[in-house]
């Protein structure tokens, strides 16, 4: 007996000699060439580049992995204790490796069927994300993964461990760290998350998507109970801390807040400009911190004056028709699916929603429109517009008479609501009918008929004097279409464009009283014998006219001849200096506008006339800092002389003529000094005016992509200065009225209107006039028999360049 006893005592020496022999060896060779764990001391994980306006806010994020580092000492402890409840009981007592938590998770798991507990410390969990980074699981991994482990706790604190997997982890939706996550989910920062949202996160790390709020709600909210209970086993909590998270409401989101949207013409083409300087890898993980010259209320003014204007121009242009037309049949199907959208998102006052035609009632000029379950009410008033689309008729000459003659019972239609039915008018004793019971209210809604506008429009605006963008609009809706028609597009400028042919000739020698013959004007035949007749706007021509009415009036005659007298060569050089850097057609058609631009180039020229001609540099970046806080970009303004303050100041007095007396009338409702050009194209394709203050020059243009004709009428005047004045009245609400500094070098003088001398007491229309000192006129206005102008013919001279085609302008 004690012989076996020895033999099986040999045999166990044996077999743990041998098994220690062979753990050992296998110990040496999976540790050998362990990945250094010092690695880990300067942890710098892909973060969020973050793009932001001028007062500090947030108008753009790019990342690569959507991660904020936070420290640990900004999160609330419940947070911090939900995570270490779910992932590690014993993470304060461990060294790295939990033997006791292994086998508690082995047994528990069994016990439920199912894996409802990790075997992996936090430890375990930031060596396997941050050092060994090989997802194939062997034995040779876990067991590195375990010495690592244990190495990453004798060289960090457990806070430093804590801080590293509370911002490497993955939490679904594409976010990694408790920040990211709290944004998406709850878009709160992580500091400001209770109880139950705390739970509801730590719950994440084991199945992000099979746990996800926002796709799986139910299964969410019991791995957030499961948190809890652990939270409580391990006196982290209370039984009434328990209760009262697992019934909070909680309000989950789909996505962290979309910031793009706020700006996101602007936000791109900072995007573009980053990532062609600093490289994707830089720009997407870097966290980069970029401070723009966006100003996010002018940015808000802008869109909303841009899309009332598309708006009015689209219901100008007509009523194109419904949507779509359905069946009886379908009439019911679409009801039950239009319920479920009004339950999930109900109408409310100023949304635009779809609704279903169920009732035209001409006698009573009004139509029944299903919103959901609810009815709303569209009377005729509020669908007069919808006149069928025709370019040739002016659209106040065509208003929808009877609602049979637009709309039918099955049309699918954009509706705005106006408010509640019946809020608006008196209240009157409720009618009965036969068997005296109050009828019921019919309409729930008054709603008016819309459309999804067509055209599209651009709107920059900058500081005249530093060169910074405070606003760019490159169209309706970025998320339709990303072409930025600010910067991207060229489009012929029309009558906009004049002001450069003028100021050229200021500098030429002309003055703003030089007489100019507004007669018919024929080209010399070019190589296929053809001749180029330009023409006015009204067809009509006006005889001896001053340089002033014929930039105030947009004459396309008159610029033809100045054009020609200056020398087209010397126009584009000009045009050159002042920032214009699109391909010019070298002929006189330049004069009316044929040579595609872009708003921002153009906006960048009419800065100079209100900067004293100073040309300045659109800039939208003020300075870039990298992910330590140092500055690796900042600009300042530049500007360079292009013309002489007297020229700027006479050209913005001749530009003011233009608002008091010519196309820009429109803007005179702005109420305080300003300067601006109306521009419009042949056949009314594109729609601009330019215009500023002494402060800011702001530039609009509508037109359609395709280059189509807008509607009769439609010019610069009509389209694009309405949304110009709407923006820049709500910009300047409030602010102090500021007039144009006055030069030295230049004189006011009190003109003739229609012969360009001094006032004298025959002149019937005078006028205030600024001229560069010394060429102010001498000689006083007499009886108009005896009026003399200067001769014509010098400035009446043929062309003996090739012509392009007829370029059309502006009405009054």
């Amino acid at each position: 007996m004690k012989l076996f006893l020895k033999i099986i005592l040999c045999l166990l020496i044996v077999v743990v000699v041998s098994g220690l022999c062979v753990g050992g060896y296998f110990a040496y060779l999976w540790s050998s060439n362990l990945p250094y764990v010092g690695s880990v001391k300067d942890y710098r994980p892909p973060v969020i580049t973050r793009i932001y306006s001028e007062d500090g806010q947030v108008i753009g994020r790019l990342w690569e992995e959507k991660r904020t580092v936070v420290p640990v000492s900004e999160l609330p402890r419940h947070l911090i204790n939900a995570f270490v409840a779910a992932e590690d009981a014993r993470f304060f007592e461990h060294q790295g490796v939990d033997v006791k938590g292994i086998a508690r998770a082995f047994i528990k798991n069994l016990s439920a069927g199912k894996v409802e507990q990790g075997g992996s410390t936090i430890t375990q969990q930031v060596t396997k994300s941050l050092i060994l980074k090989n997802v194939k699981k062997t034995y040779r991994r876990k067991v590195r993964e375990a010495i690592l482990s244990v190495q990453l706790e004798k060289s960090f604190s457990k806070e430093h461990i804590l801080f590293l997997y509370l911002n490497q982890i993955y939490l679904g939706q594409g976010a990694y760290g408790v920040e990211a996550a709290s944004q998406t989910y709850f878009h709160k920062s992580a500091k400001d998350l209770d109880l139950s949202e705390a739970a509801l996160l730590a719950g994440l790390p084991q199945a992000p998507a099979r746990y996800s709020p926002v796709s799986h709600f139910d299964r969410a909210k019991a791995r957030q109970k499961y948190v809890l209970t652990r939270m409580l086993e391990e006196g982290f909590i209370t039984e009434a801390s328990q209760d009262q998270a697992l019934h909070a409401n909680l309000e989950i989101h789909g996505r962290e807040i979309n910031t793009f949207e706020r700006a996101p013409y602007f936000s791109e083409h900072v995007r573009r400009y980053l990532l062609k300087k600093y490289g994707k890898d830089l720009l997407y993980r870097g966290g980069l911190k970029v401070y723009t010259t966006l100003d996010l209320n002018m940015q808000a003014l802008g869109r909303e004056a841009l899309n009332k204007g598309l708006t009015d121009l689209d219901k100008r242009e007509g009523y194109r028709g419904p949507i779509k037309h359905l069946s009886a049949k379908q009439m019911q199907d679409y009801g039950k699916e239009a319920e479920e959208s009004f339950r999930l998102s109900p109408p409310e006052p100023g949304s635009v929603v779809k609704g279903l035609v169920t009732k035209v009632n001409d006698k009573g000029k009004e139509v029944s429109i299903r919103l959901g379950k609810e009815m709303a009410s569209l009377s005729l008033k509020q669908m007069r517009w919808a006149r069928k689309p025709n370019k040739k008729v002016p659209y106040y000459e065509a208003r929808v008479r009877k609602p049979s003659s637009v709309l039918k019972p099955g049309d699918v239609v954009l509706v705005r609501i106006l408010g509640k039915y019946g809020d608006d008018t008196p209240k009157k004793k409720k009618s009965k009918n036969r068997k005296g019971k109050s009828k019921q209210k019919k309409f729930t809604w008054k709603v008016a008929l819309e459309q999804a506008p067509k055209a599209q429009g651009a709107l920059v605006c900058m500081n005249a004097e530093t060169g910074e963008v405070k606003t760019i609009l490159g169209g309706r809706s970025f998320d339709e279409s990303q072409f930025n028609r600010a910067i991207q597009s060229r489009r012929q400028p029309g009558s906009a464009f004049k002001p450069l042919i003028y100021s050229a000739a200021l500098d030429r020698g002309m003055n703003p009283v030089t007489i100019i013959m507004d007669s018919p004007y024929v080209s010399s035949p070019n190589a296929d014998g053809e001749v180029w007749k330009p023409k006015n706007y009204k067809k009509k021509f006006y005889g001896p006219t001053l340089v002033r009415t014929g930039l105030a009036k947009s004459r396309n005659v008159i610029t033809v001849k100045i054009l020609n007298k200056i020398g087209v060569n010397y126009a584009i050089q000009y045009a050159r200096n002042m920032g214009i850097e699109s391909d010019l057609t070298p002929d006189l058609s330049l004069a009316l506008g044929s040579s595609g631009v872009s708003l921002m180039e153009l906006t960048r020229a009419y800065a100079a006339f209100a900067n004293g001609g100073m040309l300045v540099k659109p800039f939208y970046i003020k300075r870039i800092l990298d992910r330590s806080g140092q500055v690796i970009e900042e600009n300042q303004p530049e500007t360079a002389p292009v013309l002489s303050k007297e020229t700027a100041f006479v050209m913005t007095d001749l530009l003011r003529a233009v608002v008091s007396e010519g196309t820009g009338w429109r803007i005179r409702a702005l109420k305080r000094p300003v300067a601006g050009k109306t521009g419009t194209t042949n056949d009314l394709r594109d729609a601009w005016f330019m215009g500023y203050t002494p402060d800011l020059v702001t530039g609009v243009w509508v037109g359609y992509d395709d280059s189509r004709e807008m509607g009769k009428g439609e010019t610069g005047s009509r389209a694009a200065s309405p949304i110009w004045l709407d923006f820049m009245q709500k910009v300047l609400a409030g602010k102090p009225v500021k007039d144009f500094q006055v030069p030295k070098g230049v004189v006011f003088a009190k003109i003739d209107g229609k012969t360009g001398h001094l006032a004298g007491r025959h002149s019937k229309k005078t006028v205030f006039q600024a001229f560069v000192e010394g060429t102010e006129p001498k000689q006083y206005s007499t009886k108009p028999s005896a009026a003399k102008t200067k001769s014509f013919s010098q400035y009446d001279m043929d062309s003996q360049l090739d012509t392009g085609s007829s370029f059309d302008t502006d009405v009054q």
